[in-house]
């Protein structure tokens, strides 16, 4: 990739911050559908979804915290993509809709531990206890 010799503030690339966050894209081919961002700058997105889009196919993109703002897709790569958004992304705010954090499985369920099951196996011949005490010097093959 190629840069102009001036490197104007305008075509400088943005830094970018690693999230792992669920949001969602809106166009006319695939209406509304869930993706996972991976990389958020203050002027565009990286992540994953379920369709392959086109270079420079506009279209809605939904992050929490956000009003929907419309972009354009820069790149794409298998179902991997990059989209430009028009509207600026306050990245605090995205940080924000999520508490702070990912949130985690383990936060919306409590933790207990549960006894196994107990199950009383019926088999003939089998005998779960014995009924009186067997003296240890003595077999049992003669009460037979």
């Amino acid at each position: 990739m190629s840069y102009p010799a001036d490197n104007s503030a305008s075509e400088k690339r943005q830094p970018r911050q690693s999230r792992l966050v669920k949001a969602a894209l809106e166009n006319a081919r695939f209406g509304r559908f869930d993706v996972t961002v991976r990389n958020v700058s203050q002027t565009g997105i990286g992540g994953q979804g379920p369709h392959s889009l086109q270079n420079g196919e506009r279209l809605t993109v939904h992050l929490p915290g956000h009003e929907p703002m419309a972009g354009t897709v820069r790149w794409v790569c298998d179902q991997r993509f990059g989209i430009e958004t028009d509207g600026e992304i306050r990245i605090a705010q995205l940080r924000s809709a999520h508490g702070g954090t990912v949130p985690s499985a383990d936060n919306s369920i409590e933790f207990r531990i549960v006894p196994p099951p107990r199950v009383v196996a019926k088999r003939p011949g089998l005998s779960l206890g014995a009924a009186t005490p067997i003296d240890p010097r003595k077999s049992d093959w003669r009460q037979r």
